[in-house]
Order: structure tokens, then sequence, then C-alpha cells
């Protein structure tokens, strides 16, 4: 088979990782790409969002599986556009994927058939929406309604907090016109998880659990990123816990979905609150997580291309899916000032040597070659992996590799795995 990967970040990385391994296939490319991907695959400079550019590039080079990264192709419709040409393409289609595009169009679906998640509002207008915040109070949770690389959510614990949320999504514009509309939702307390599956539309395949941190500085303080670090498994997803989240969010998630005469297949990403009564969702996407999809594909076992075709075919209920029992855990490096502005065209020492550690993994995020060297050109510059039959066994090898990396302003987090370690 020749497969091409559309998208540049560690997921990315990851997916041509692993598809690398089936002998099923000959050939991988990836568009854009990055440094370290394109020691794995043929990085071919084609944007995500030149859909016209990437269906182009399948036709001519015979593609016979694209599997899409990053959320914004997706919603812009790529798959229906690959499918009305035949060709084979793994991810949501258009209208599927508005579970992530609109948090609107989530909510709706949630409430109208009975997926436990927060209480919430939906305002078009500043005002309308401080005079809410001012009745109930805080804390509160303010969400950009589109698509705003997981930096669109404020988790307001004061009424300057909430303001400052509501103006910069409604009245600055800051992710344009993912803002155009906001939800505003009660807080949730508990402890969050990752919960990625697979589905055909007809059967659901739960990934291993992991958990995400998604604020900038240790102890969970700062903005939101796209994520600093993740580990899988995550222990507050118990076993009894994992069968409620696929009988009380997964299952009827898809059948709503089918009922609304949407036809999802691809992976769905559950952002979860674990609280007192239960696992409630806190989001959804429509695509792998970022740096989840590290830690949770480096633990799989199976062949990931008869996964994905399985999901594609209808044919999920007949996958068995295969995990080792070793743990792993991902510590992003980001650039300085990462996810507000920050300096790209960082050189980045040290990679051959953490990548020769015992259980250390580097995928690639925001890397690309300038001539032998390797620069930073991201928020999110690597994600360091490690794995171990002990969760910190994983975190040692991890933080062993941040230690062999440098480049000029890094930053990342110590305490990635903290929460696990408390238990």
């Amino acid at each position: 088979m020749k497969v091409m990967v559309v998208g540049s970040g560690g997921r990315e990385h990851t997916l041509i990782w692993k598809i690398k391994q089936s002998p099923l296939v000959r050939e991988i490319y990836c568009a854009p790409g990055n440094a370290g991907i394109s020691k794995e695959a043929t990085c071919v400079p084609i944007p995500v969002e030149d859909i016209q550019g990437l269906l182009n590039f399948a036709l001519n080079r015979g593609i016979d599986l694209t599997v899409v990264g990053p959320e914004a192709p997706l919603v812009s419709g790529i798959v229906d556009t690959f499918t009305e040409k035949g060709l084979k393409i793994f991810g949501p289609s258009q209208k599927a994927s508005q579970l992530e595009g609109s948090k609107v169009f989530a909510k709706e679906i949630m409430n109208k058939y009975g997926i436990p998640t927060a209480r919430s509002e939906v305002f078009t207008n500043s005002s309308l929406a401080l005079s809410y915040i001012h009745k109930i109070g805080v804390p509160i949770v303010v969400k950009a309604e589109g698509l705003a690389a997981g930096k669109g959510v404020v988790v307001a614990h004061t009424q300057t907090e909430a303001t400052q949320a509501v103006q910069n999504i409604m009245e600055r514009k800051l992710f344009g016109e993912a803002g155009n509309r906001m939800v505003i939702e009660e807080y949730l307390e508990g402890e969050e998880v990752s919960v990625m599956s697979l589905t055909d539309s007809k059967d659901v395949r739960l990934l291993a659990s992991a958990q995400d941190y998604k604020r900038v500085f240790d102890g969970d303080r700062g903005p939101n990123t796209g994520g600093m670090g993740a580990y899988s498994p995550a222990p507050v997803l118990t076993t009894y816990l994992t069968r409620r989240v696929k009988k009380e969010i997964f299952i009827p998630l898809i059948k709503g979905l089918n009922e609304e005469g949407i036809v999802y297949k691809g992976v769905i990403y559950a952002g979860l609150m674990i609280t007192k009564t239960g696992p409630k969702v806190l989001e959804f996407n429509a695509r792998f997580g970022d740096p989840e999809c590290q830690v949770v594909i480096l633990r799989l076992k199976n062949d990931l291309i008869p996964l994905l075709l399985a999901t594609l075919e209808g044919s999920l209920n007949q996958i068995r899916l295969r995990w080792s029992t070793n743990h792993a855990l991902c510590v992003v490096l980001s650039s300085g000032g990462y996810p507000e502005s920050f300096e790209k065209g960082k050189t980045i020492n040290g990679l051959e040597i953490a990548e020769s550690l015992t259980g250390v993994k580097i995928f690639h995020s925001g890397t690309t070659l300038i001539g032998k060297k390797i620069v930073s050109s991201g928020g999110r510059v690597l994600g360091i992996t490690g794995m171990g039959s002990t969760l910190k066994t994983a975190f040692v090898r991890a933080y062993s590799g941040v230690k062999a990396v440098s480049f000029e302003k890094a930053h990342y987090r110590k305490d990635i795995g903290y929460r696990a370690f408390k238990t």
C-alpha cells in the first residue's frame, strides 16, 4: 500500500512511526511533515488546508489510504472531497466533524441524547454573556464555539478572568470566527481523563486511556495549550468506569448521530471529567489527541493499518485490540512564550543522545531542517516519550531524554504524571 498522512505534528509523527511497521505498507508520504517525519517518510510541501493540492497528489501518486491528523482539514471537508473521487481516507465527514468544529452542535447532541455533560448556555452577545456570568457566579468555563487549537477554553476562577475571556473571544476576536458564538458552562469538579475510540458508525472500540496536561505551567497553572504532556494508562479510569464511559457516552453518541443521519467513521476523542456522580463530557474531538496519541499508540500492539481499514469498511466487530502492559509518558518541549508569541529557528541539540537512551522515543512536532540542522518551527517542538514497566520508570526515562535535549528558551513542565503519583 501507499499511505499519505496529512499533518505536521507529534501526532502525525507517531502515526507514521506506527504505520511504517506494517508489512502492508510499501510507501509513506506526509504533507507537509517535519524534520523528524522526514527520516521515516517522504515529506511533500502541501499545507493541510490545501485540500485540492492534497487531492491532486493522492490521485497522481496512486495513494491507497490517506490518514488525516489535524482537525482543520476534517472540518473543511477533506474526507468528502477525497471520497467523491473514490479515494480511501481515514477520518469523519465534514458533517460528522461538527462534533469538534462546533461546541454548540456537540452540546445539542449530548443534551438531546442524554449524554452526561456540564449544564451550559450559548451566547452571541458579549453583554448578555457577562450578565449571565455575573448572575451565576464563578468558577465558570468559557469556550469559543469553533476551532482554536486547544486554546479557546478558559476555566475562570474570578469575575475578572471570566470577563477577560469573554472580551478576548467575542470582542477582541482572539480566535477569529471561532468566537462568533460562545458556550458558557458550569465548572465540574473531579479528575480529567482522555478516552479515544474507533468507530465505524456501528461498533465502538475504546483505545487505552490517557491523561493530558493542558496548562502551560507546573501545578496546572497558566493558560491552556494544545497539551504539554500526557501518560497512559490513567489509573483514574477503572474497569468499571470504562464500561460506563462506553455505555453512557460512546454508544448513545453513535446512535444519536445515526438518528441525525450522520455516519461517523474515524476517531472520536472524549475529554472527560470523572465527577462524584460519574463521567461527564468536557469536549469531543474528531481525531486523535495530541499528545495523547503519542502515549496511546506507543502501547498499541496491533498493526494500525487493519484497524484503520476496518473502521472505514464497517468491520470493527472483527477487531480485538491488544495493549502492552508498559506505561508511557510524554513530555512536550515547547518554545519559550508558548502559547502566546514565541520565537522560531532555534537550533536543537542533543537529539541523537536522547534517542539512544533506553526506553526513550522522540516524536517531532514543530521542527524543520535547515541544512543539516534541526531547528524549532512551532509552539510545541518535541514530544519526548518514555516507556517502562511502571509509570515511575516511564517518567524517569522521559525526563532523562528531556535533559539530554536543549534549545534556546526551551520550556517544559516538570510534573507530568503527578496526578497518578498521588493515587
